[in-house]
Protein backbone atom coordinates (compact mmCIF):
# COMPACT_ATOMS: atom_id res chain seq x y z
CA UNK A 1 0.00 0.00 0.00
CA UNK A 2 1.25 3.48 -0.90
CA UNK A 3 0.50 6.79 0.73
CA UNK A 4 1.52 10.42 0.90
CA UNK A 5 2.28 12.24 4.12
CA UNK A 6 1.14 15.75 4.95
CA UNK A 7 2.65 17.93 7.68
CA UNK A 8 2.01 21.54 8.63
CA UNK A 9 3.33 24.19 11.00
CA UNK A 10 1.58 27.50 11.58
CA UNK A 11 4.38 30.00 12.17
CA UNK A 12 7.63 30.77 10.37
CA UNK A 13 9.50 30.31 13.62
CA UNK A 14 8.27 26.71 13.74
CA UNK A 15 9.69 25.75 10.33
CA UNK A 16 13.11 25.03 11.83
CA UNK A 17 11.69 23.66 15.08
CA UNK A 18 10.51 20.23 16.18
CA UNK A 19 7.14 20.36 14.38
CA UNK A 20 8.13 18.84 11.06
CA UNK A 21 10.52 16.15 12.41
CA UNK A 22 7.95 15.07 15.03
CA UNK A 23 5.11 14.81 12.53
CA UNK A 24 7.23 13.03 9.91
CA UNK A 25 8.52 10.55 12.50
CA UNK A 26 4.97 9.76 13.62
CA UNK A 27 3.81 9.26 10.02
CA UNK A 28 6.74 7.00 9.11
CA UNK A 29 6.34 4.95 12.31
CA UNK A 30 2.66 4.40 11.58
CA UNK A 31 3.43 3.50 7.96
CA UNK A 32 6.07 0.96 8.99
CA UNK A 33 3.71 -0.68 11.47
CA UNK A 34 0.98 -1.01 8.82
CA UNK A 35 3.16 -1.99 5.85
CA UNK A 36 2.55 1.29 4.04
CA UNK A 37 5.12 2.86 1.73
CA UNK A 38 5.20 6.65 2.10
CA UNK A 39 6.03 7.98 -1.35
CA UNK A 40 6.54 11.58 -0.28
CA UNK A 41 5.81 13.90 2.63
CA UNK A 42 4.42 17.31 1.69
CA UNK A 43 5.37 20.14 4.03
CA UNK A 44 3.11 23.15 4.54
CA UNK A 45 5.32 25.90 5.94
CA UNK A 46 3.95 28.74 8.06
CA UNK A 47 0.31 28.19 7.12
CA UNK A 48 -2.40 28.71 9.73
CA UNK A 49 -4.95 25.96 10.26
CA UNK A 50 -7.73 28.38 9.33
CA UNK A 51 -6.19 29.18 5.92
CA UNK A 52 -8.37 28.41 2.91
CA UNK A 53 -7.28 25.44 0.80
CA UNK A 54 -6.65 27.63 -2.24
CA UNK A 55 -3.83 29.24 -0.26
CA UNK A 56 -2.17 25.97 0.80
CA UNK A 57 0.40 25.22 -1.90
CA UNK A 58 1.66 21.93 -0.42
CA UNK A 59 -1.87 20.53 0.01
CA UNK A 60 -2.83 21.45 -3.56
CA UNK A 61 0.43 20.01 -4.89
CA UNK A 62 -0.24 16.76 -3.03
CA UNK A 63 -3.79 16.41 -4.39
CA UNK A 64 -2.51 17.04 -7.91
CA UNK A 65 0.22 14.42 -7.46
CA UNK A 66 -1.96 11.58 -6.10
CA UNK A 67 -2.18 9.78 -9.46
CA UNK A 68 -3.41 6.40 -8.21
CA UNK A 69 -2.30 6.83 -4.61
CA UNK A 70 -5.50 6.99 -2.56
CA UNK A 71 -4.20 7.45 0.99
CA UNK A 72 -2.94 10.50 2.91
CA UNK A 73 -1.38 10.12 6.37
CA UNK A 74 -1.25 12.95 8.90
CA UNK A 75 -0.07 13.08 12.51
CA UNK A 76 -3.28 14.60 13.87
CA UNK A 77 -6.42 16.11 12.41
CA UNK A 78 -5.47 19.54 13.67
CA UNK A 79 -2.56 19.45 11.20
CA UNK A 80 -5.20 19.62 8.49
CA UNK A 81 -7.54 22.04 10.27
CA UNK A 82 -8.33 23.00 13.85
CA UNK A 83 -12.03 23.66 13.33
CA UNK A 84 -14.18 20.54 13.79
CA UNK A 85 -16.59 21.38 10.98
CA UNK A 86 -13.72 22.12 8.60
CA UNK A 87 -12.15 18.78 9.52
CA UNK A 88 -15.39 16.95 8.75
CA UNK A 89 -15.80 18.83 5.49
CA UNK A 90 -12.29 17.83 4.40
CA UNK A 91 -12.85 14.20 5.35
CA UNK A 92 -16.13 14.13 3.40
CA UNK A 93 -14.53 15.83 0.38
CA UNK A 94 -11.65 13.35 0.31
CA UNK A 95 -14.03 10.41 0.58
CA UNK A 96 -15.99 11.70 -2.39
CA UNK A 97 -12.71 11.73 -4.31
CA UNK A 98 -12.02 8.15 -3.20
CA UNK A 99 -9.14 9.24 -0.95
CA UNK A 100 -8.70 7.99 2.61
CA UNK A 101 -7.33 10.34 5.24
CA UNK A 102 -5.47 8.47 8.00
CA UNK A 103 -4.64 10.19 11.28
CA UNK A 104 -1.91 8.57 13.36
CA UNK A 105 -3.40 9.74 16.65
CA UNK A 106 -7.03 9.32 15.57
CA UNK A 107 -6.84 6.09 13.56
CA UNK A 108 -10.63 5.74 13.38
CA UNK A 109 -11.15 9.48 12.84
CA UNK A 110 -13.36 9.41 15.96
CA UNK A 111 -16.16 7.64 14.13
CA UNK A 112 -17.76 6.69 17.45
CA UNK A 113 -17.47 10.18 18.91
CA UNK A 114 -21.00 11.51 19.59
CA UNK A 115 -20.07 15.06 18.62
CA UNK A 116 -18.69 13.98 15.24
CA UNK A 117 -21.67 11.72 14.59
CA UNK A 118 -24.03 14.59 15.35
CA UNK A 119 -22.03 16.94 13.14
CA UNK A 120 -22.09 14.45 10.25
CA UNK A 121 -25.85 14.19 10.59
CA UNK A 122 -26.15 17.99 10.59
CA UNK A 123 -23.92 18.27 7.52
CA UNK A 124 -25.95 15.58 5.78
CA UNK A 125 -29.15 17.46 6.60
CA UNK A 126 -27.63 20.70 5.31
CA UNK A 127 -26.58 19.00 2.07
CA UNK A 128 -30.09 17.57 1.64
CA UNK A 129 -31.59 21.00 2.36
CA UNK A 130 -29.30 22.58 -0.26
CA UNK A 131 -30.35 19.98 -2.84
CA UNK A 132 -34.03 20.63 -2.10
CA UNK A 133 -33.52 24.39 -2.36
CA UNK A 134 -31.86 23.99 -5.77
CA UNK A 135 -34.83 21.94 -6.97
CA UNK A 136 -37.27 24.54 -5.65
CA UNK A 137 -35.35 27.43 -7.24
CA UNK A 138 -35.30 25.67 -10.61
CA UNK A 139 -38.98 24.84 -10.33
CA UNK A 140 -39.79 28.45 -9.46
CA UNK A 141 -37.75 29.71 -12.42
CA UNK A 142 -39.59 27.35 -14.78
CA UNK A 143 -42.97 28.45 -13.44
CA UNK A 144 -42.09 32.14 -13.84
CA UNK A 145 -40.89 31.55 -17.38
CA UNK A 146 -44.02 29.61 -18.22
CA UNK A 147 -46.21 32.41 -16.84
CA UNK A 148 -44.34 34.96 -18.96
CA UNK A 149 -43.88 33.04 -22.21
CA UNK A 150 -46.21 30.06 -22.02
CA UNK A 151 -43.18 27.76 -22.23
CA UNK A 152 -40.51 26.86 -19.72
CA UNK A 153 -38.44 23.87 -20.75
CA UNK A 154 -37.65 21.39 -23.46
CA UNK A 155 -36.62 22.17 -27.01
CA UNK A 156 -37.76 25.45 -28.46
CA UNK A 157 -40.39 25.15 -31.19
CA UNK A 158 -39.38 25.68 -34.79
CA UNK A 159 -39.16 29.38 -35.53
CA UNK A 160 -37.09 30.41 -32.47
CA UNK A 161 -33.67 29.89 -34.00
CA UNK A 162 -32.05 32.22 -36.55
CA UNK A 163 -33.44 31.75 -40.04
CA UNK A 164 -36.40 29.64 -38.95
CA UNK A 165 -38.90 32.51 -38.77
CA UNK A 166 -38.52 33.03 -42.53
CA UNK A 167 -39.34 29.35 -43.13
CA UNK A 168 -42.45 29.64 -40.94
CA UNK A 169 -43.57 32.66 -42.96
CA UNK A 170 -43.07 30.69 -46.18
CA UNK A 171 -45.14 27.81 -44.75
CA UNK A 172 -47.96 30.22 -43.89
CA UNK A 173 -47.85 31.71 -47.39
CA UNK A 174 -48.16 28.28 -48.97
CA UNK A 175 -50.87 27.29 -46.52
CA UNK A 176 -52.82 30.47 -47.32
CA UNK A 177 -52.53 29.55 -50.99
CA UNK A 178 -54.43 26.35 -50.25
CA UNK A 179 -51.57 23.83 -50.21
CA UNK A 180 -51.77 20.82 -47.93
CA UNK A 181 -48.97 19.93 -45.52
CA UNK A 182 -47.42 17.34 -47.82
CA UNK A 183 -47.37 19.80 -50.74
CA UNK A 184 -45.86 22.47 -48.51
CA UNK A 185 -43.15 20.01 -47.47
CA UNK A 186 -42.39 19.19 -51.12
CA UNK A 187 -42.18 22.89 -51.97
CA UNK A 188 -39.84 23.63 -49.07
CA UNK A 189 -37.59 20.73 -50.10
CA UNK A 190 -37.54 21.98 -53.70
CA UNK A 191 -36.63 25.46 -52.51
CA UNK A 192 -33.78 24.07 -50.45
CA UNK A 193 -35.24 25.02 -47.07
CA UNK A 194 -34.05 22.48 -44.49
CA UNK A 195 -35.73 21.43 -41.24
CA UNK A 196 -33.86 21.71 -37.94
CA UNK A 197 -33.05 17.99 -38.02
CA UNK A 198 -33.03 15.61 -40.93
CA UNK A 199 -32.47 16.11 -44.63
CA UNK A 200 -35.99 17.02 -45.76
CA UNK A 201 -39.40 18.23 -44.69
CA UNK A 202 -42.41 15.97 -44.32
CA UNK A 203 -46.05 16.95 -44.02
CA UNK A 204 -46.23 16.06 -40.33
CA UNK A 205 -43.20 18.21 -39.57
CA UNK A 206 -44.78 21.17 -41.35
CA UNK A 207 -47.96 20.67 -39.35
CA UNK A 208 -46.04 20.55 -36.05
CA UNK A 209 -43.96 23.61 -36.93
CA UNK A 210 -47.05 25.65 -37.69
CA UNK A 211 -48.67 24.49 -34.42
CA UNK A 212 -45.59 25.51 -32.42
CA UNK A 213 -44.74 21.94 -31.44
CA UNK A 214 -41.07 21.48 -30.39
CA UNK A 215 -39.05 19.79 -33.13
Amino acid sequence: MKAYGYVRVSGRGQVEGDGFPRQIAAIKKYAAEHNIHVIKVFQEEAVCGATEWANRPAWLEMLAALNGCRTIIIEKLDRVARDLMVQEHIIADLRQRGIELVSVHEPDLCRDDPTRNLLRQIMGAIAEYDRCMVVLRLRGARQRMKAQTGRCEGRKPYGFRPGEAEVIRRMKELRAAGLGYDRIAETLNTEGLKPRAGARWWGRGVNNALKGVSL
